[in-house]
């Protein structure tokens, strides 16, 4: 036991070779990119008598977007200078009775589009972790103010008392109710063949336990989809509602749970915060900061786990894997939060929209790890209580201190001020509990947090509907690290988008939320790199808030311009013959080979690679155009900020299409249309492209420019597809194809003006 005790909690892994190739890459790419860019730049001070101020401005024009896509293509590069991973060793923790409490975080915003039997399985996976539950507490942020989520959470408590004891006597891995008595419909690559191991297991005549308590959770189903259908779903987003605090507890026992099982539960505490028109909420960044004071005094926990109300436990160890790196000694001090990585239940095989975000999840927290740690990811991250509530990673204790000045930071509730000394554990004897439930009533109170810094040097950050994004950002600003944890099992599993629709709206909102950083004074490239644990993730951070412009603005330039210069016979790219040509080629095929090596080497296939390479295209003409735009105007106070919850209820059509990897079209024609337009135009410039090819013998002139709008159709093929072959309700709309026809031509008589 006492060289147990000595073992490391955790482990880190270097990936050597993955940064020998990188860098190698990096190398010989940069080198290639140094010519191409010289290459540009050398028309402009060389003589050409084939200039004219048409080419100039078509050459001026790519020239700029090269630029773009170059900086941004460096910037990315920071995510693989030095990629990490780690390993956690949850056995070799403590006793239980040293191990820390863990305040749970659970947010929902609407019951029409977040179902409550659906966020109901996310609190049972809370509160059934493997973890003490006397050092458990599952706060629900109800934004929406709904009186079905309210009564959702009683029958859950009233449900919990038979599923938490099933979970704990049989060790049930898969805590979600739903997702354990749906096992046989669960993807096997997330362990659903070891959920059926696990009920096969337990169905012996002398273990039919299983059967009432699933009995019990189809009444529980049924009480809530009760509620709902009687106008309990009202939401209160867009009315006046006043705070509501509630501790839901049960009186009334069942004799067929042993008494001692059902004193083992975790605290359930309900919370809806005031609202009113008059007074900004901050969406859900304002709803983590009421809840961060509301636990302060009920339950104080030192960690915090942020959940989002789609996301359940998968895996009921995560807590104990988090304490691996928040109790070891060497790290402790200095790390603010653990990252674990977002999965889903619901991805098909070919994840036509990338809605598992293998990217991120799979490659760049790992390089973001290497590096200082990954930003809050929104949701499956145990948070240290005490960085959010401190000015700098130095503030490592709150000091009597001002009374005054404590208010000006935090506000003027005293029970809460005295929260904030870890050593404080708040008195929730009977004599104190309505008093405690008062003060709660006023911590969730609109007007709290006037003339506070809550949400601009303490608590999650305003600001930004990107609120994830900015308070990682903030925090490593103030000298915390964070570390990012993948192990095999699955720690979360979520709902993801599978749908078009779903998918460009939420893109849209978090293009919005990014940018508002990069064109605050809080820019990376300019505030974070004299502040950030290394240089090298400031450039993690700036990629990821810049981004959207640098890929937006190209984009639509590759999309067009050479289009545009090919039907009006300008060339903008070196011939065939000219040695440039091996430039352009070596940083095309560089690009697409090693975005191609990345989702082979994380375990994904060339189909994945054609999915991501599509679906990139069309996120940076529509999504990362309007986030971008919309961030802009709230810049300068043309409109205010907008948060709309994703849909979380599938339309079994589009659910159908999505399995079968076919894209629906039923999205707006603020989307549809610029994407079908730019098709359109590509077409039409291919097919002149390969006339002058056949009949002019101009190849070696405009090899490169019928390459592209070749490679734009071939990538966007199921575009073309759904304007001119398919016939079911999911196709784009042939009023829509007449649109995008003449805003081509629109296009065309443009290129025509300015380019002849």
């Amino acid at each position: 036991m006492e060289s147990s005790s000595k073992l490391p909690l955790h482990l880190c892994h270097v990936h050597k070779l993955s940064i020998f190739i990188n860098r190698t890459h990096i190398f010989f790419h940069s080198i290639a990119l140094v010519f191409l860019l010289y290459y540009r730049a050398s028309f402009f001070f060389f003589q050409d008598t084939t200039k004219t101020k048409a080419t100039t401005l078509a050459w001026l024009l790519v020239f700029v977007s090269e630029i773009f896509l170059s900086f941004e293509w460096l910037l990315s590069q920071s995510f693989r200078w030095r990629p990490v991973s780690r390993t956690a060793f949850p056995e070799r923790l403590p006793g239980d009775d040293k191990l820390p409490a863990v305040d749970v975080f659970i947010c929902t915003a609407n019951p029409e589009k977040e179902p409550t039997v659906g966020v109901m399985n996310t609190v049972l996976s809370a509160m059934a972790m493997d973890y003490p539950p006397e050092k458990l507490h599952v706060y629900l942020s109800d934004d929406g103010g709904a009186a079905v989520t309210l009564k959702g959470m009683r029958e859950a408590w009233r449900f919990a008392k038979w599923w938490l004891p099933f979970c704990r006597r049989y060790g049930i891995k898969c805590r979600a109710p739903e997702a354990y008595f749906s096992a046989e419909e669960e993807d096997a690559d997330f362990g659903g063949s070891e959920f059926i191991e696990e009920r096969e297991d337990i169905k012996l005549p002398e273990l039919m336990g299983e059967i009432w308590v699933q009995e019990k959770y189809e009444v529980f189903k049924k009480r809530v989809r009760e509620r709902a259908t009687v106008g309990d779903t009202r939401s209160g987003l867009s009315r006046d509602h006043p705070a509501v605090i509630e501790v839901i507890q049960e009186t009334s026992s069942d004799d067929a749970i042993q008494e001692n099982e059902t004193k083992s539960m975790p605290l359930l505490v309900y919370v809806s915060r005031e609202k009113r028109h008059s007074h900004p909420h901050h969406f859900k960044a304002g709803a983590l900061n009421v809840l961060l004071r509301v636990s302060g005094v009920i339950s104080n926990s030192p960690y915090i786990l942020g959940l989002d109300c789609d996301m359940h436990c998968h895996d009921p160890s995560s807590a104990r894997q988090a304490m691996c790196f928040h109790l070891d000694p060497k790290i402790s001090p200095s790390l603010a939060l653990v990252q674990f990585p977002q999965k889903f239940h619901n991805i098909s095989n070919n994840d036509i929209y990338d809605s598992q975000l293998r990217s991120a999840f799979w490659l760049l927290w790992q390089g973001f790890d290497g590096v200082g740690g990954p930003c809050v990811s929104g949701t499956g991250y145990y948070i240290k209580r005490l960085s959010l509530c401190s000015n700098s990673i130095h503030e490592v204790e709150f000091p009597d201190g001002d009374p005054m000045k404590l208010r000006q930071s935090f506000g003027p509730s005293n029970e809460f001020i005295k929260s904030l000394h870890q050593n404080n554990k708040p008195d929730m004897l009977i004599h104190r509990k309505n008093a405690l439930l008062n003060e709660a009533q006023l911590l969730a109170s609109c007007a709290f947090e006037n003339g506070t810094e809550w949400g601009e040097e303490v608590g999650f950050m305003y600001g930004s509907v990107a609120e994830d994004y900015f308070t990682g950002f903030r925090l490593h600003c103030k000298g915390w690290i964070s570390v990012y944890c993948n192990p095999p099992r699955p720690q979360f599993l979520g709902s993801g988008t599978t749908n078009l629709d779903d998918f460009l709206v939420q893109g849209t909102r978090w293009t919005s939320g990014l940018v508002d950083v990069a064109i605050s004074k809080f820019c990376p490239l300019i505030y974070g790199p004299l502040k950030t644990y290394t240089f090298v993730q400031s450039m993690c951070y700036a990629e990821l808030a810049l981004f959207p412009i640098f890929y937006f603005l190209p984009l639509w330039c590759f999309a067009t311009i050479p289009q545009l210069c090919l039907l009006n016979g300008i060339p903008l790219y070196p011939e065939f013959s000219n040695s440039y040509f091996i430039v352009f080629s070596f940083v095309f095929l560089s690009s697409i080979s090693k975005h191609l090596y990345e989702v082979l080497s994380t375990g994904f296939t060339f189909r994945h690679w054609i999915n991501e390479q599509r679906i990139w295209m069309m996120k940076s003409i529509t999504s990362r155009l309007y986030g971008s735009v919309d961030a802009l105007m709230k810049k300068i106070g043309m409109r205010e900020a907008s948060f709309f919850p994703t849909n979380k209820v599938d339309d079994a059509e589009q659910l159908k299409r999505y399995n079968m990897g076919v894209f629906d079209f039923q999205t707006s024609i603020l989307f549809l249309a610029p994407m079908a337009a730019l098709v359109i135009l590509n077409i039409a410039s291919f097919a002149v492209g390969i006339s002058r090819v056949i009949f002019l013998g101009e190849l070696d002139k405009f090899f490169i420019q019928v390459f592209i709008p070749f490679y734009v159709i071939l990538m966007n093929y199921p575009i073309v597809e759904g304007m001119l072959i398919r016939k079911d309700s999911g196709r784009i709309p042939p009023s829509v194809t007449l649109l995008s026809a003449i805003v081509s031509l629109i296009f065309y008589f443009l290129g025509c003006i300015i380019f002849m």
